[in-house]
């Protein structure tokens, strides 16, 4: 039972049960006046908020607790010439609400002009509420008890894993059933078992914010945001309690020492341009929330899917850095990788280190103690790699396009060495750690590893686009054949070429990211663009076969070499400079013969096969001591053939240690090789030694 609607608070924004009641709370600078609408079943009570203090409308209504659906109807004038969209008719989601449950239907009865006229000048009167989901009042109570384990983790020991709730468990035959593609079953035992066992600290969620699908096509990845402070309930296995459900997910993994990143999408919502739905933002301040053309009428669309959240308004800024807030606080997450990041980053027009939203969360005392991530990028190729300010990681796909195009014969060892170093041309300055450069060589956007040893050309045509949808700049090389092969030789092959890459992203200064599945050789058959394929094509298949199964343990060995040689994971950028004060060189870079790579070396077109010692004596921090880790040496072939290989000598040791050959990946550690021997380094493959006192 409720009472009587009582003024309320203009602040906290969104709705907040205070034990007794709720007190609702939205900004809008333009509508006339706003209706709260409480459901029980398909009943609907409409509650006029009395309040409007500093562009916010606010009431507080006794009896209202968790467990409530609610959603907004929000009145002011209809026209789109000047940038109003406001409809009474339709019901809107709470920017702030989190919680939802239900569904979108996709009906004209969403949009709030006449969908079938196309004319978006028009007024629909139909009324959106039997197609909309709704809002939940939330009790935010919860007891974080399984995260006493929960690990501070460092960035340069951090080892990120990509992948998604729902496809990594939905056929883990070891997960319950009903659990399977939900929170609870990303966060049971089989689960993090595997992620422990792989070595990994930190999983990078793909998008987790409530979302809606595009009309009948799923939105698998989830890059269609409606909700930034809601976990999306159709990854719960009890909606009714999706907040809990999301916690204790966390909680879990935290208490098994993992990070929890989230893959965000502030740049835009999935409301579309003019003649998208009506579903929230749009009706409730469509001015404010959206940057519109001159004309206001038309939306910039910065991003390629039809709007972009206007956060030169104070509000909205605040919502998003709210909502950052939100989860880092309230939710315990441990960091953020930004969707199109440079979009956020512009204020007008071009990007800029010292935009609002930089400087804003810069600032920030609570986002300071969580981990950043740019993607770099837009959707029209603008490209701002290395340009986001101290503080920030960044995805690096020059790395990505480096690594692949050296595996595959077109990048020489001159284009490569400097991303074997984190890029020190793109992020060593300003204070910046190598930990700036996230490398990747596979990620959700794109081939899978086994993919890329697999097609030369995307397979996109279970997508519905005549295969015209993804990137045709895949730098792959399928060894021989397209597609699925029974011959040995070029399964052989592709599985050495795996390998390569998973050695040259682990054993790379700088912050490695796995693509979830390639461990194991996923594929997706070839599909470069899978954010429509909500099935087999992209759930994790656990059954693995014979070289699945080879591909797992080697890539576990690889991850445990990297956590237990700490040169190849230093902070300080390595240059190949000689320290005077210390008599040492942090990097030397190492020709077949034995000698220092030279000038004719490195402008060799013909040569592919070279080396590099990482001097374990290099100082640590500015100052003036060495270094206690073990020297390190890797060989890198990526020509076709074997190529005879002289064995350096190096300062502090007798001879070479085999911790690597990817051409053997069975093969046990610790065989001895003498300086000055020739270890015949197989066509395709790379090498780590270390060094022997």
């Amino acid at each position: 039972m409720t009472g009587p609607i009582e003024e309320g608070l203009p602040y906290p924004l969104g709705a907040h049960w205070s034990g007794q009641g709720t007190n609702f709370a939205l900004f809008s600078a333009n509508a006339t006046r706003v209706e709260v609408c409480l459901f029980d079943g398909e009943h609907e009570t409409r509650i006029e908020l009395p309040e409007y203090t500093d562009q916010v409308f606010h009431g507080y209504i006794p009896g209202v607790g968790p467990g409530t659906f609610y959603g907004y109807r929000v009145h002011g004038p209809y026209d789109p010439a000047k940038g109003h969209r406001f409809n009474a008719n339709k019901l809107l989601l709470d920017p702030y609400a989190c919680a939802h449950a239900g569904s979108l239907t996709w009906n004209p009865a969403i949009f709030g002009y006449t969908m079938e006229s196309g004319n978006d000048l028009t007024f629909d009167e139909r009324d959106s509420a039997p197609f909309m989901p709704k809002c939940v009042v939330v009790d935010p109570g919860f007891e974080w008890t399984a995260e006493t384990n929960r690990q501070d983790v460092h960035w340069d020991e951090t080892i990120v894993y990509e992948t998604h709730v729902k496809g990594f468990t939905k056929k883990h035959p070891d997960v319950p059933e009903h659990l399977r593609g939900t929170y609870a079953g990303f966060g049971s035992d089989p689960a993090i078992g595997h992620l422990k066992s792989l070595g990994i600290t930190s999983v990078e969620l793909l998008p987790v914010h409530t979302f809606v699908n595009e009309g009948n096509r799923p939105n698998y990845w989830g890059y269609n945001t409606i909700g930034f402070f809601a976990p999306d309930p159709r990854y719960a296995s009890d909606v009714p309690n999706s907040l809990c459900e999301f916690k204790e997910m966390v909680s879990r993994l935290h208490g098994a020492g993992l990070e929890v990143f989230l893959d965000v999408v502030y740049n835009h919502t999935a409301e579309g341009n003019e003649r998208g739905p009506t579903l929230s933002f749009k009706g409730i301040d469509n001015a404010s929330y959206y940057r519109l053309m001159p004309d206001k009428r038309y939306y910039l669309n910065d991003t390629g899917v039809g709007n972009t959240l206007n956060l030169g308004d104070a509000r909205v800024m605040q919502m998003v850095m709210d909502s950052l807030r939100y989860w880092a606080g309230h939710m315990h997450i441990d960091g953020f990788r930004f969707d199109l990041g440079i979009v956020l980053a512009r204020d007008a027009g071009e990007f800029n280190e010292g935009s609002s939203f930089l400087k804003v969360a810069d600032q920030d005392p609570l986002l300071s103690t969580v981990k950043l991530i740019a993607e770099p990028w837009d959707a029209a190729m603008h490209y701002n790699l290395g340009d986001f300010p101290p503080g920030w990681a960044e995805w690096n796909g020059k790395f990505r396009d480096t690594v692949r195009d050296y595996w595959r014969g077109m990048a020489p060892p001159a284009e490569l060495a400097g991303r074997l170093l984190a890029s020190g041309d793109l992020f060593n300055e300003k204070g910046r750690r190598t930990w700036a450069s996230v490398n990747f060589v596979t990620a959700h956007d794109g081939f899978t590893l086994n993919d890329w040893t697999s097609y030369n050309g995307k397979h996109n045509e279970a997508n519905g686009e005549d295969n015209r949808d993804g990137s045709n700049d895949n730098r792959s090389w399928n060894c021989g054949v397209e597609g699925p092969t029974g011959d040995r030789k070029i399964l052989d092959l592709r599985a050495r070429q795996k390998r390569n890459m998973l050695a040259t992203l682990l054993f790379s200064q700088g912050t490695p990211m796995m693509l979830g599945g390639d461990e194991f050789g996923r594929t997706q058959q070839g599909n470069n663009n899978a954010y429509c394929q909500d099935n087999d094509v992209t759930w994790f298949d656990w059954n693995l076969d014979d070289d699945g199964k080879h591909l797992l343990a080697f890539t576990k060995r690889l991850i445990k070499v990297l956590h237990d040689y700490p040169i190849l994971r230093r902070s300080r950028f390595l240059t190949g400079a000689h320290d005077g004060e210390l008599n040492v060189r942090d990097v030397t870079w190492i020709n077949a013969g034995g000698g220092e790579m030279s000038e004719a070396d490195w402008n060799t077109p013909w040569i592919k096969c070279f080396g590099m010692v990482l001097d374990g004596r290099t100082r640590k921090t500015a100052m003036p001591r060495h270094g206690e880790d073990e020297t390190v040496l890797m060989i890198l072939n990526s020509f076709e053939d074997t190529v005879p290989f002289k064995l350096p000598e190096a300062v502090g040791g007798t001879q070479w240690s085999l911790l690597v050959d990817t051409n053997i990946p069975d093969a046990p550690e610790g065989a001895h090789f003498a300086f000055g021997s020739t270890y015949e380094v197989t066509g395709r493959s790379l090498l780590l030694f270390a060094l022997v006192p």
